[in-house]
C-alpha cells in the first residue's frame, strides 16, 4: 500500500496539480491585491469618495457588508480574464499538426507495369492487372 501511495504522490499529474495548487495561491493574493488596493479605491473616488469595504447595511443584528462582496465580484472577474488571457496565449502557441493528406492523392507504383496508381486503387488503370 505504501508503494501505491508513493507512485500516486510521485505522478506526474499530482506533481502539476500542487505546483498549479501553490501558484493560484500566490496570483490570488496579487490579484487579491490589486482590487482592494488599487483598482476599488480608484472606483471609490469616481464615485464620489466611496470606499467600498465599508459599505455595508443591517439587518436586525445582522451587518451585510455588501461593498466588500462588490469587491469579490470584482477580484473573481480579473482572475478569470487573466486566466483566459493565458489560456488563450497558451493555445496560440501551440503548433497544430499538418492535415493529413486524403488517401486519394497517395499513390503507389503498380508491380506489374511499374506506372503510378492511387493507392486504393484494386486494378491498374494501365495494365488493368489486378492488385492485392
Amino acid at each position: 500500500m505504501l508503494k501505491e501511495f508513493k507512485d500516486f504522490v510521485m505522478h506526474g499529474n499530482v506533481l502539476d496539480l500542487a505546483v498549479a495548487v501553490i501558484i493560484g495561491g500566490a496570483f490570488g493574493k496579487i490579484v487579491g491585491s490589486l482590487v482592494n488596493d488599487i483598482i476599488m479605491p480608484l472606483v471609490g473616488v469616481v464615485m464620489g469618495g466611496v470606499n467600498f469595504a465599508e459599505l455595508s447595511f443591517t439587518v436586525g443584528s445582522a451587518v451585510v457588508k455588501w461593498g466588500t462582496f462588490v469587491q469579490t465580484i470584482v477580484d473573481f472577474l480579473l482572475v478569470a480574464l487573466v486566466i483566459f488571457l493565458i489560456i488563450k496565449a497558451m493555445n496560440a502557441t501551440k503548433k497544430t499538426p499538418p492535415p493529413a493528406a486524403p488517401t486519394e492523392f497517395i499513390t503507389k507504383e503498380c508491380p506489374h507495369c511499374l506506372s503510378v496508381i492511387p493507392i486504393k486503387a484494386t486494378r491498374c488503370a494501365h495494365c488493368t492487372s489486378e492488385l492485392k
